[in-house]
C-alpha cells in the first residue's frame, strides 16, 4: 500500500510528479472522467478546443493562442512536453503558471488520491491534466486549448465533458507500438478526439488519412474542413522570416509575414487560422480580419522550433522521421552561404534509423556531432554511429554529454573564425539540454 506523504513546498510537488512514471500504469478515460468529477467537474465551463496530431500540434496551439490574443481574448493552454521548466506546460493570460498556482493544483488533486488502491494512481500526463483543469478553472478564460499528449481517442484531454472544436495536424507514423503501423491506423486513434456535432479542421496531407479523418467526421455528424496545399502560398523565404498568403474563407488572398524561416509552420499557422475562421462561424461571433491575423502570426513564438538560441545556432524539435523531413526542407532554404554543422541526439524508440538516413542523404551538413541524452531512454551513440556507417563521407563527432558537444562545436567554430551556422536536431530532450546549459552558461 502507497503511503501519503507531507507535501508543501513547490519543490516537493514536482519531485513526487517526476516519480509517479516509476508506479502508476495508464487509466481508462472513465478513471479520468471519475476523477474529474471528484474534483468538481472543473472541465465544464471551459471552451475548448482540442488539438492532436503527430507533428505540429504545439505551433498549432500557439498560433491558435497568438490570434485569439491579438483579439482581446484571454486563453489558457495545456502543451507537452516542457523544455526546461514543468510550469511551462500551464499558459494563462501569455505565461506560464506561478508556483503558487502549480502547487496548489496539485495539492488539490493530491488530497483525492485514493493511497489504498494504487492502481487508480494517475499517471505523469493524467495528474498534469487534472491539474490544468483546476488551474483554468480557476482563471476563467474566454478559451482552453488543450493539446494531447499520446494518439487522442484514449489521451487523457479527451475525458472533457465538450469542446467546441477538434483540430488534427499533420500524421505521420509515429509511437506504432500505441497507435499503429500504418497512417489509417494512427488517423483512427488522432481522430478519436472528434465529438458528436463538433467541428473538426485537420491538415490534409494524405488520402488515406483524409479519409479516415471524414469517415469519422460524417459517422459523429460533425462538420469537417480541410487545409492542403492550396490553402497557402510561400512565396519568400529570406532574412529569417517566411512571407506567405493564406486563403481565407472570407477574406480570400491574405499576406502574412513569419517570424521563422521554418517552411513547415506556414502550413501549421494554416490550420491554425482555418480552425479559428470555423470557430468564429460556428460561435456566430465576429470574424478574425486580416489585419488581426497578420498582428497575431507575427507575433507568435514557440520554442524549440527552429528557435535562434545563439547567433546563428539554431534547435528544431524534430522528434521522428517526418519531422526531420519537414527540418530539412526548410535547412535546404535557409539560403545560408556558409557551412552547417548538425548536432543529433535521440531517445531510442523513435525510428533514428530512418531519421538519420534522410540527414545523411541530404547533403546539407559540413559536420554532424551525435552526444547522448540525459535521458535513460536516450539512444547510445555507438547505435547512431552504426547508421552513419553508411555514410562514409560523414564525419561524425561522439560525445558522452550534450552540454560536452555544445561547448566543443562552439569552440570549434570561434576557433576557425569562418561562417558556419549550428543547427540542433533530434528531440525535444534535446532541445530541453541545449536550453537549459545556454542558461547555465554551457
Amino acid at each position: 500500500m502507497m503511503k501519503r506523504q507531507r507535501i508543501t513546498t513547490y519543490d516537493q510537488a514536482v519531485e513526487y510528479i517526476l516519480n509517479i512514471p516509476r508506479f502508476a500504469s495508464k487509466n481508462t478515460l472513465e478513471d479520468t472522467q471519475k476523477f474529474l468529477h471528484r474534483l468538481g467537474d472543473p472541465d465544464a465551463g471551459l471552451r475548448i478546443l482540442h488539438v492532436a496530431g503527430t507533428n505540429g500540434k504545439g505551433s498549432v496551439c500557439a498560433y491558435l493562442r497568438s490570434v485569439l490574443e491579438a483579439a482581446g481574448r484571454r486563453v489558457a493552454v495545456f502543451t507537452s512536453p516542457h523544455l526546461v521548466d514543468i510550469r511551462e506546460r500551464f499558459v494563462t493570460d501569455g505565461k506560464m503558471i506561478e508556483r503558487e498556482a502549480f502547487l496548489e493544483a496539485f495539492l488539490q488533486v493530491y488530497e483525492r488520491l485514493d493511497f489504498e488502491k494504487p492502481e487508480t494512481h494517475p499517471t505523469f500526463f493524467e495528474y498534469l491534466f487534472l491539474m490544468a483543469m483546476l488551474i483554468f478553472a480557476k482563471a476563467r478564460p474566454d478559451y482552453c486549448i488543450l493539446e494531447t499528449g499520446l494518439g487522442g481517442r484514449l489521451d487523457a484531454t479527451n475525458a472533457v465533458t465538450r469542446k467546441e472544436l477538434a483540430v488534427i495536424t499533420r500524421i505521420g507514423l509515429d509511437h506504432v507500438e500505441y497507435l499503429g503501423h500504418s497512417l489509417s491506423a494512427i488517423a483512427g486513434e488522432k481522430a478519436g478526439i472528434i465529438r458528436e456535432g463538433t467541428p473538426v479542421v485537420f491538415a490534409d496531407t494524405c488520402q488515406e488519412v483524409g479519409q479516415v479523418i471524414r469517415s469519422r467526421a460524417r459517422y459523429l455528424s460533425a462538420d469537417v474542413y480541410s487545409v492542403s496545399e492550396n490553402d497557402y502560398r510561400i512565396s519568400k523565404i529570406s532574412n529569417k522570416n517566411i512571407a506567405f498568403s493564406y486563403i481565407s474563407r472570407y477574406y480570400g488572398s491574405v499576406s502574412l509575414t513569419l517570424p521563422t524561416f521554418a517552411r513547415y509552420q506556414a502550413e501549421n499557422c494554416s490550420l491554425a487560422l482555418r480552425a479559428l475562421e470555423v470557430l468564429a462561424e460556428q460561435e456566430k461571433e465576429e470574424g478574425f480580419s486580416p489585419e488581426l491575423m497578420e498582428r497575431g502570426v507575427s507575433n507568435c513564438f514557440w520554442p524549440g522550433r527552429m528557435e535562434e538560441v545563439l547567433p546563428e545556432v539554431f534547435v528544431d524539435g524534430a522528434h521522428n522521421e517526418d519531422g526531420v523531413r519537414a527540418f530539412l526542407e526548410s535547412v535546404a532554404q535557409d539560403g545560408y552561404a556558409g557551412s552547417r554543422h548538425l548536432l543529433f541526439a535521440v531517445v531510442a524508440d523513435k525510428d533514428y534509423t530512418a531519421m538519420l538516413r534522410r540527414i545523411g542523404e541530404s547533403g546539407l551538413f559540413e559536420r554532424l556531432s551525435i552526444a547522448r541524452l540525459d535521458n535513460k531512454r536516450a539512444a547510445g551513440p555507438e547505435c547512431l554511429e552504426q547508421v552513419l556507417a553508411e555514410y562514409p563521407a560523414i564525419a561524425a563527432a561522439r560525445y558522452d554529454t550534450v552540454p560536452a558537444a555544445l561547448r566543443a562545436i562552439l569552440a570549434s567554430r570561434e576557433a576557425k573564425a569562418v561562417p558556419e551556422r549550428i543547427y540542433i536536431a533530434g528531440s525535444l530532450y534535446l532541445v530541453g539540454e541545449v536550453k537549459a546549459a545556454i542558461q547555465k552558461g554551457i
